[in-house]
Formats: structure tokens, sequence, C-alpha cells
């Protein structure tokens, strides 16, 4: 590990992703700096767009024809200001290929053209078409689960709470839950680990909505009893890992079956990038997709 915490080979990216992405303030050019490069991901069997309840979705199937899989019902990662399907095209073939479950991807609509609660709305919305075409997609209805990175696993969060007993598992990975921003690592990795507290602020108000309200900052849910099956994905060196270590512990709290994978040397957004902690990350949360339910 580098002093600061990172890997050497996270400290490069890091860096390098930092020199090339623009301030807070501008949608657009965050949008343009998103949407460069991405990496490719495996061949699935079937993937196409198509529509959930009038939200664009891209479904992974790796088998087609098969029965009684799960089900993910995936949100991306952006500030939910940024990013959409294409960015996320390599994860959602990665985890459909490698878990055996159909993925679906949804490309909500983004703040702040669209202001909270459009992007949870549309998450409901996507759950609700994904339970009720479960079986036509080769899929168990008692299988489906909600995951997203970053604000995808807010949405993912705020689904679960807002559907009691239509999701039979929830993978968050570094989800921003607490939009008063006010825990030590905010303080700790706020500058210099890439996605910085002056960026998660400006995505906070551009989103919009009550602070306090727990479908926009779920830490602040007055009962997580009930919630189900939960995997937390967090990186060490990042300004969201207390908000999700604190989520856990109110989880098990309330009796929720919640593991926590804290991996070391990395920062926010790791899943995506070429880093040996992010194979290992994903093909876990692979693994424990295959066995919900």
């Amino acid at each position: 590990m580098t002093r600061d915490g990172l890997s050497p080979e996270a400290r490069r990216l890091c860096d390098a992703m930092t020199a090339g992405f623009p301030p807070p303030g501008d949608p657009a050019a965050l949008r343009a700096a998103a949407s460069a490069g991405g990496r490719a991901g495996p061949e699935v069997a079937s993937v196409y767009d198509t529509r959930a309840d009038g939200v664009p979705v891209r479904v992974y199937d790796p088998a087609p024809g098969a029965v009684g899989r799960p089900l993910a019902v995936y949100f991306h990662g952006g500030g939910w200001v940024m990013c959409g399907l294409d960015t996320h095209d390599a994860l959602c073939r990665t985890l459909a290929a490698a878990s055996g479950a159909v993925v679906v991807s949804a490309d909500y609509r983004l703040a702040p053209e669209h202001p909270w609660p459009a992007a949870a709305d549309d998450a409901l919305a996507v759950l609700l078409w994904a339970r009720a075409e479960a079986g036509a997609l080769g899929c168990d209805a008692d299988r489906v689960v909600v995951a997203g990175d970053s604000s995808g696993g807010n949405l993912a969060a705020v689904t679960a709470l807002r559907a009691p007993g239509l999701v039979a598992g929830q993978l968050l990975a570094y989800p921003p839950l607490d939009a008063s921003m006010g825990s030590e690592s905010v303080a700790a990795y706020g500058r210099g680990y890439f996605h910085t507290a002056a960026h998660m602020a400006w995505y906070w108000d551009q989103y919009g909505g009550d602070p306090g309200h727990p479908h926009v900052s779920p830490l602040h849910a007055d009962d997580l009893t009930g919630l189900p099956r939960t995997l937390l994905l967090l990186a060490d060196c990042d300004l969201l890992r207390d908000e999700g270590l604190a989520y856990a512990r109110r989880l098990g709290e309330a009796g929720v079956d919640c593991e926590v994978r804290l991996h070391p040397g990395v920062f926010h957004g790791f899943l995506g990038l070429p880093l040996p902690a992010a194979k290992a990350a994903v093909a876990g949360a692979a693994a424990w997709l295959a066995a919900t339910g």
C-alpha cells in the first residue's frame, strides 16, 4: 500500500482519472467524461433493449430457455446526473455471465433535468415490471434482487425500502446513504481519492429532495426490520465508507442478514476498474447473487 492507503496500482489509476475529470458544476461535461473510454465485457447469449413500464432497460440473459433463475435489477452509478446503459454494460455483462442470473439494467431519468423522486420512481417501476415479467424471462419472481453502485446503490436501497416483501436481496456497492455527509470518512477521503466531497455535495444538490427523507437518505429510515438479505461492497479509501458501515450496523440490529465486504487499497468506483480487487469483488458479488433466493 502507499502511505495514503491505496495500492500503487489504484493510486496510479486514481491520479489519471482525477486529471481527466471535470470539477462539479457542468452536467454536460461530466457526462462526456463519464462516457469516454470504457471496457468491453464478456459475451452474453442474449442482450437486448426494451422498456419496463416506460423506462428504458437493457436485458442480459446468459442462458435463454433456462428457468427458475435469479433476476437482478441493476441501477447504475453516476451521482444521479451521469452514466447510463452503455457506461455500465461491461459490469452488467460480467454479473450476468458469472452468476447465471438475468440482469435488467435500468436507464432511469437523470438530474438535474429530472430531480428526486424521478429516478426513485423509475427504479420502483422497473422492479415491479421485473417481478411481473420474471416468469417470461426464465426467472423466479421470488429471487428478484435490486443492485447498484454508488447513486445506483442508493436507488437499490430506496427501492427495497419502498417494496417490502418484493425483493429477495439487495446488492449495494459503495452507496451514498446520508445526504448530511457528516461521517469521518468524508473528512478523511473527501479530497485526493477521485470522488471528492465537493462532487458528492453537488450531486446531492442536483438530485434534490428532503435530505432527511428515508427515500433520499436510507440511513435515516426509522425502521429497517424486514429488509432482505444484503451484501454491501465498500472501498476502504472512500468518503462514503462510513455511511455503508453505519447502514450495515443498523441492518444487523434490525435482524437483517447483512454481509459487508470492505476492500482495502481501493477508492470509490473501483468495481469498473482493471484492478485485482475489482475482479474479486465482482466475482464474489456474482456468487452471492447466484445463491440468493
